[in-house]
């Protein structure tokens, strides 16, 4: 949200924001029904044929969300693959594509926001949910009573960026420039530390 509206700030525009599922995003972009979508949205080859993204504003990989120290302490899917296995995934997203090709044996629960997966892990309905690296922070940090263990991979390749319209050159520069000068300033770095802190994964 905070780079949504520095982004406003330096057009000079105002922000609105619409929020929908994942998997509406790229065609609301793709349709003009929205400007941008911003939503831990990764820069796929696929998602990259219908609309144009931006250079990563950040580089992330699969996280495991789970209450099971043994589950996290594994070093890929397939270790964790099991017809006893239950993992909630994003609808639409990289983690279901991921899910359902490598965890076969598992019980892949789809669910239609990250609230709802991680209320699922919580609450012990499914054992684990796969997701990415900020979404696992703030689960973690969020949650510090409920028992969550996290286990980071960068066995996936997660360029998290913003996606728009392929149709306007000069936008696409303009937004590749705004996201340079926030690197480069460490204003990315400062929204990391603010809304996902340092929990221990």
């Amino acid at each position: 949200m905070d780079l949504a509206a520095m982004m406003a700030g330096a057009l000079g525009v105002e922000l609105k924001v619409v929020v929908m599922p994942l998997k509406e995003l790229v065609p609301a972009v793709k349709s003009g029904k929205v400007d941008v979508a911003i939503s831990n949205l990764t820069a796929t080859l696929e998602r990259n044929k219908e609309v144009a993204f931006s250079q990563p504003y950040l580089v992330s990989g699969k996280c495991l969300i789970t209450k099971e120290k043994d589950m996290a302490a594994q070093q890929n899917a397939k270790a964790i693959d099991g017809k006893n296995v239950s993992v909630a995934v994003l609808i639409g997203s990289t983690s279901e594509d991921y899910a359902t090709m490598l965890m076969k044996n598992s019980d892949i629960i789809g669910v239609d926001s990250d609230a709802k997966g991680i209320e699922l892990v919580k609450s012990g309905k499914v054992d684990a949910m796969l997701s990415e690296y900020p979404v696992c922070m703030a689960a973690v940090g969020n949650n510090p009573d409920a028992g969550f263990v996290a286990a980071f991979s960068r066995l996936t390749y997660e360029p998290i960026s913003i996606a728009m319209p392929g149709n306007d050159p000069l936008f696409m520069n303009w937004t590749q420039n705004f996201i340079d000068r926030l690197k480069a300033t460490g204003t990315i770095e400062g929204l990391l530390q603010k809304w996902l802190g340092k929990p221990k994964l």
